[in-house]
């Protein structure tokens, strides 16, 4: 066993999902902030840009059931602190396909670059990184930062107190999508609370206004529910230096399980009073842990 490394645990909540799918013809087993409908890539070029200042460019990727808006309160003060910000959308299609449509991103942006993933996000970074010459520091905000062929669903299951590995019929809506995989189908999180399902606000959007997570869950990106099956690749984080926030009042991803995957990966840590949505509630913390990231790729 690797150093470092421990067995992860297959819990019920997990197998649960499995027989859902299995239940609706579907052959993939999986699960895992996501907002509004897709959108370009929002991109700003700064006073620094335009003066070929030396500062790196921060790209910032979403994880499952948000989008780039959920990161407005980091993205403005990281453009305030004259960065040029990138928030492409992340397609929630799979750990490779997405973290190849992020390598084709990155590759038409010169310079230096600090990744930075939320939640599912990290999955993306960690992989898109190794083709990424120019990506100088990760970030990673409440998200995953898995090892070679670590799944989304194991990564749940490792800790208790996911409320994402709860009875699959409970807190998710399973949609058909079209072009999907054999019996594949999209996963929306619901906002009532049902069983042991604590509900959106409570679950995902801990620490968020009732109004706010009633907007972030109404304008959810679904996850492909394959993707939380899919193994990840050779970690960027072996070779990249990394950062991470904790938030300690995480609902999504256990915080014992984001300090061990953090501490593996001898991120930088940096822990907060917050939920899963650490970027919505305490951005200041987030765009700082960037920032100090930032200051060392440049």
């Amino acid at each position: 066993m690797k150093p470092n490394a421990r067995p992860l645990r297959t819990r019920s909540g997990a197998l649960a999902l499995a027989g859902v799918i299995a239940a609706a013809g579907t052959v993939f087993v999986a699960t895992q902030v996501t907002a509004a409908p897709a959108t370009t890539t929002a991109s700003v070029m700064t006073a620094s840009e335009a003066a070929g200042g030396s500062k790196p460019t921060i790209v910032l990727v979403h994880g499952a059931w948000a989008d780039a808006s959920s990161r407005n309160g980091v993205t403005s003060r990281l453009q305030h602190a004259g960065y040029t910000v990138y928030a492409p959308p992340n397609p929630l299609r799979g750990v490779s396909q997405d973290a190849e449509t992020l390598s084709d991103f990155l590759a038409t942006i010169p310079g230096p670059m600090v990744l930075v993933g939320h939640s599912y996000g990290g999955f993306v970074i960690t992989n898109a990184a190794v083709n990424a010459p120019n990506v100088k520091a990760l970030v990673y905000d409440n998200a995953y930062i898995p090892d070679q062929g670590e799944t989304v669903f194991q990564i749940n299951a490792a800790e208790p107190g996911s409320c994402v590995t709860a009875e699959p019929s409970t807190f998710l809506n399973l949609v058909p999508y079209p072009g999907a995989a054999d019996g594949d189908v999209d996963a929306y999180l619901k906002f009532a609370p049902s069983g042991d399902y604590r509900g959106f606000q409570d679950c995902f959007a801990n620490g968020v206004s009732n109004e706010q997570a009633r907007l972030l869950a109404a304008g959810q990106r679904p996850f492909a529910v394959s993707a939380g099956s899919q193994p990840s690749g050779a970690p960027a984080w072996k070779s990249i230096p990394s950062w991470a926030v904790v938030g300690t009042q995480d609902h999504v991803i256990p915080p014992a399980e984001l300090r061990f995957m953090a501490e593996r990966a001898h991120a930088r840590i940096t822990e907060v009073k917050a939920g899963h949505l650490s970027l919505v509630t305490r951005p200041d913390v987030v765009a700082d842990t960037i920032t100090a990231a930032a200051r060392t790729a440049g």
